[in-house]
């Protein structure tokens, strides 16, 4: 049985809008996952406007989890990494007691392209939250794939099917890209308290139910929950262990209220490290608030 259906709302990031999933009112996190932005398909033209970038911004508390099915994204952090981010690689950023980074399009300047993927925030372990940052990266032949019943799936973090990979995650967890064809059939993976499906593309159904793209499936506990295709479609699966609450304000995720005041003070005043070859700009901690779907108005989280 489902908890929740939700539907992902447009939010605009500046230069472009993203379908944001997680946090919903009625539905704050699904295991670790607190945040989750579907990006694209996004056309860009050629010679690209540096108005798209996202300039140099900061987190805490958090791992950022980029992962692309079309495009190029360029990273670069405040530890001094500079990474381009390609198609089915795993990017995994973890922000711990403080780190600020920028997302470009240098590698797509010239010719523009289309851009589509998703970005994803999982909360850190209350004992893990002031770690020292962090940037991983991980090559796409580094991922298990597997396939049944029409379904290619690949694991992108966490452990699922049996399967596990390299990638260092903070708290028990699972994360897939499953392409389905017509037809083909997966069931949830077992063994974690929260599980989620998420429509990229496509359709899927249900119980006797079809569902479109936008949407996030919230299974209920022990639920043998299975999902099929109704035409091809790209769904990501994911979920874990609950960590308990966690505050959100702007990029700054933590367990306690008065680590973001701090977090908001050190932004304002400087006291974040800018990314390597970014010394010049940077988004301003935000002025007037925002309301987010939330009880109290926070500013849009940034990617």
């Amino acid at each position: 049985m489902l908890d929740i259906v939700i539907e992902a709302r447009r939010r605009s990031l500046g230069a472009f809008e993203v379908g944001r999933v997680l946090p919903f009112a009625k539905r704050r996190m699904v295991g670790p996952f607190v945040f989750f932005d579907h990006m694209g398909p996004m056309a860009l033209p050629p010679h690209v406007p540096r108005e798209t970038d996202v300039r140099p911004h900061p987190h805490i508390g958090l791992s950022t989890v980029t992962y692309l099915f079309e495009g190029e994204i360029t990273h670069r952090d405040s530890i001094c990494v500079e990474q381009v981010i390609r198609p089915g690689e795993v990017n995994w950023m973890t922000s711990g007691s403080g780190i600020s980074h920028s997302e470009r399009f240098d590698t797509m300047r010239d010719g523009g392209g289309t851009v589509h993927g998703i970005q994803a925030w999982v909360a850190m372990p209350e004992h893990e939250e002031e770690n020292a940052p962090a940037f991983a990266h991980y090559a796409a032949t580094e991922l298990p794939v597997f396939h049944d019943k029409g379904v290619e799936a690949r694991l992108i973090a966490g452990n699922a099917y049996g399967l596990t990979n390299k990638v260092k995650t903070h708290s028990p967890m699972f994360y897939l890209h499953a392409i389905m064809q017509e037809g083909g059939a997966i069931g949830m993976p077992r063994g974690h308290k929260e599980r989620a499906a998420y429509v990229t593309r496509g359709r899927i159904e249900y119980d006797g139910h079809a569902y479109d793209e936008g949407a996030l499936l919230v299974f209920k506990e022990n639920d043998d929950a299975q999902i099929k295709a109704l035409m091809p479609s790209i769904v990501m699966l994911l979920g874990g262990e609950p960590l308990g609450p966690r505050h959100i304000w702007w990029n700054f995720v933590s367990s306690r209220k008065e680590r973001i005041e701090q977090a908001k003070a050190d932004w304002q005043a400087g006291r974040f490290r800018l990314p390597i070859h970014d010394k010049d700009e940077f988004i301003p901690l935000p002025d007037t608030p925002r309301h987010d779907d939330t009880p109290h108005p926070e500013p849009e989280p940034m990617s």
